[in-house]
């Protein structure tokens, strides 16, 4: 009987747990809303703590700056999987992009985020009091991004800009769904002795998320738990604005061997548990370093994520979030690992990320 009521309770609680967080944030501005956006792609960025918004140049762009796919001179594609919390969950990446002439470029890409296969035990007794364990079916929590990149180079020499347009689909089995909208601006400039700055404000004019709740399957579990009998919540949620500013230089050395060396600023327009905190804005700063050897071998570390942490006797203590990268590069084909901790949440303390960057002027 207590393994039975650890089969249901468990599923109840997580749906609860969804539901209950809807009901909290809805028709506000929410603090952790479309979280899986802010988790990062491509191990090479992923290996310098993110610290990239200055200097990437490739279909990545897309997720870090869309003014950085201005540098393409071909088509590529992007690819990345990574586990989260401990394998429960799956985050894949696919990104193409394409210049269209000399100055303009466009990109699309797909992020998808979910658990799946979660168990739901809601109806595993039956109107009589029976466990019926038939009666147990499996529902997925998946978030979708599709986003739409357009750069273009400016007159001024060294600038670009760039615009994303996303479109948020978020779906918790059959108990809810929603659809948002957004877009993301970027900047980059390169100065004549080879120093570069960008910006990227994601959610620039607000994420608006509409939530819709299926009324039927709201009922069935809202007295599963107690305590949690709740209304129906109210559907819709706004993503506040991010800005991340970044500078970088690339520093050569015998011609061989080139090192690059980046700063960034993450800001949020909130009061958290960043290092830098105020009820405006929070900032953590993230430093990375990249070292290659011919343009084919490359070695990163990076330091992130400076937090403030609350510790069990009421003292904080400074926390920060390490990275290490691995890449390859060859005949226009690069692969990369990082070793990170993706989200800072995971049960597992590192996680293991690959990606793969194919230039298609292999091809020609």
């Amino acid at each position: 009987m207590h393994i039975c009521k650890k089969i249901e309770v468990r599923p109840l609680l997580t749906i609860v747990f969804c539901l209950w967080n809807l009901s909290m944030q809805a028709q506000s501005t929410r603090k952790y809303s479309n979280a899986f956006m802010d988790i990062g792609v491509n191990a090479a960025a992923l290996g310098m703590a993110n610290a990239v918004v200055s200097n990437t140049s490739d279909i990545n762009a897309t997720y870090w700056n869309p003014a950085g796919l201005s540098q393409l001179e071909s088509k590529q594609m992007a690819l990345m999987h990574a586990n989260y919390f401990a394998n429960i969950a799956n985050y894949n990446f696919l990104a193409y992009g394409m210049p269209i002439d000399d100055d303009r470029s466009i990109g699309v890409s797909i992020i998808r985020f979910g658990v799946d296969d979660i168990l739901d035990t809601t109806q595993l007794i039956d109107e009589n009091g029976n466990i019926n364990y038939d009666r147990i079916s499996r529902f997925s929590n998946t978030d979708y991004a599709i986003t739409m990149s357009y750069a273009k180079r400016l007159p001024m020499k060294g600038f670009s800009y760039g615009i994303n347009a996303k479109v948020i689909r978020r779906i918790i089995g059959d108990y809810a769904n929603s659809w948002g909208f957004g877009f993301d601006l970027g900047i980059q400039f390169q100065s004549k002795s080879n120093w570069k700055f960008g910006a990227m404000v994601r959610d620039i004019t607000t994420t608006y998320n509409s939530w819709t709740i299926n009324e039927a399957k709201f009922n069935q579990i809202r007295d599963a738990v107690d305590g949690e009998n709740q209304s129906i919540p109210e559907g819709n949620e706004i993503t506040i604005p991010k800005l991340q500013l970044g500078l970088s230089k690339t520093f050569n050395f015998n011609y061989d061997y080139k090192l690059t060396a980046a700063l960034d600023a993450i800001v949020r327009f909130e009061q958290t548990n960043d290092i830098i905190s105020n009820s405006f804005a929070s900032v953590t700063p993230a430093l990375g370093f990249e070292f290659s050897y011919i343009d084919m071998i490359y070695a990163r570390s990076g330091v992130g994520n400076f937090q403030n942490e609350l510790n069990f006797d009421d003292s904080t203590s400074l926390s920060i979030q390490p990275n290490i990268g691995l890449g390859f590069k060859f005949k226009g084909i690069q692969l990369d690992y990082a070793l990170t901790n993706i989200g800072n949440q995971s049960e597992s303390l590192y996680s293991n990320v690959f990606s793969l960057v194919m230039d298609f002027s292999i091809f020609k």
